[in-house]
Parts: C-alpha cells; sequence; structure tokens
C-alpha cells in the first residue's frame, strides 16, 4: 500500500511540474508573439492578448492605462513612419501560480525611419513586468507596468 501511496505522489508531483513548465513556455510564447504582433503592426492581434479588465503602467504613459488605450505607444510612432524592430527577450523570471503567472523580462526597442537616425529613431532597453491570467482556458495579460533600463541594467 505504501509504495502505491509513494507512486502516486511521484505521479502527482511530476504532473504539476510538468504543467507549469507547460504553462511557462505557452506564456513565453505569448511574450515572443506580442513583439511580432507589435513588429507587423497587427493591433487586432496585439489587442487579443489583453483581459478586458486590463490595467497597466507603461513607461511612456505618466498615468495608468487600460486596454482602450493599449495601442497608442505603436500608433504614436507608426504615425510617424516609424518601423519597429526588437532584439530578443532577456527572460528574467516567471512564477505561475495556478490561474495567475508572473512575468519579467527586459527587451531593446527600437522605431527607425528608413535612415534609423534623426528625431525620430528611438532605440530604449525596458524591463516588463506582465501579470497574466487565465480565464477559460487562455491566457490573457491582466495587468503590466514597464520601466526604462538604466546603464547598469537596473
Amino acid at each position: 500500500m505504501l509504495k502505491i501511496i509513494l507512486v502516486a505522489v511521484i505521479l502527482a508531483l511530476s504532473s504539476s511540474v510538468n504543467g507549469a513548465s507547460n504553462d511557462e513556455t505557452q506564456i513565453w510564447n505569448l511574450e515572443k508573439a506580442y513583439w511580432e504582433y507589435v513588429k507587423a503592426n497587427d493591433l487586432e492581434k496585439y489587442r487579443a492578448l489583453w483581459h478586458e479588465d486590463f490595467l497597466g503602467w507603461p513607461y511612456v504613459s505618466p498615468t495608468p492605462v487600460g486596454k482602450d488605450h493599449i495601442t497608442d505607444w505603436i500608433t504614436a510612432n507608426t504615425s510617424k513612419g516609424l518601423k519597429f524592430q526588437s532584439s530578443p527577450i532577456e527572460q528574467t523570471g516567471m512564477k505561475v501560480t495556478g490561474d495567475i503567472a508572473l512575468c519579467y523580462y527586459r527587451i531593446t526597442i527600437n522605431w527607425t525611419n528608413s535612415s534609423n537616425t534623426g528625431p525620430d529613431a528611438i532605440s530604449n532597453k525596458i524591463r516588463i513586468t506582465h501579470t497574466w491570467m487565465r480565464t477559460g482556458g487562455t491566457w490573457a495579460i491582466i495587468g503590466g507596468m514597464s520601466s526604462p533600463v538604466d546603464e547598469h541594467g537596473k
């Protein structure tokens, strides 16, 4: 009987570890898709990543914003004829607890014109926090914050 209980406990633990790992992989893939949607200027797919009740504070905004303003930073740059480029995500942390996931990373974002120079060309290394919530099997960003990274990575 003890062997059966031990096997059951081991199987339960391994499935929960694999579940968390699968959730983490899924969320990192969603974060990568997020930046691909920005690059493609696909605002519809980008908006689909956000929960209806989202509230977050992007570094480009003086106050927190809801989902209705989540693409403002993209259109502010594309309206000037700038194209988006980014570096790979530098994953710094992830914690999945049930249907909530906290995701932390750094990324360098570049908005460039055809000559990659001038007052409109922008390059910023930023750190990002996203809180993802799973609802009905779908992950969506419910909260977040971003800030510039200084020369020391802080």
